[in-house]
């Protein structure tokens, strides 16, 4: 039985890190939600906060939450009877950081 480590298909590896990236492009490609990070970069805020921040509804707010939410950019901690959202994803802080360096500095 040869139990030799399997060597991995660098290609498949690329692409994997490719589908990666571009779903968090895809999240940092739309306007509400940039704006969303943007705040979230600077610490926790509830969605009245973030209604403020990117000038849209409550259910609006609460939509572009759980697409995030479910690429895993952002979580959401409950204190009494808000709920507290902050990136939860590390590389998108890093991005964030560099986007701010590059056009907000």
């Amino acid at each position: 039985m040869n139990t030799a480590p399997h060597d991995t298909d660098p290609m498949a590896d690329l692409q994997a890190r490719a589908d990666e990236v571009a779903t968090l492009l895809k999240q940092l490609a739309n306007t509400r939600r940039l704006m969303i990070l943007c705040r979230l970069a600077a610490g926790p805020a509830t969605v009245s906060e973030l209604c403020t921040v990117a000038d849209l509804s409550q259910s609006a707010i609460s939509q572009h939450l759980a697409k995030m939410r479910a690429e895993g950019l952002v979580q959401g901690e409950k204190e009494g009877l808000q709920i507290h959202y902050s990136i939860s994803d590390p590389r998108c802080m890093d991005v964030l950081n560099h986007l701010k360096a590059s056009f907000c500095d």
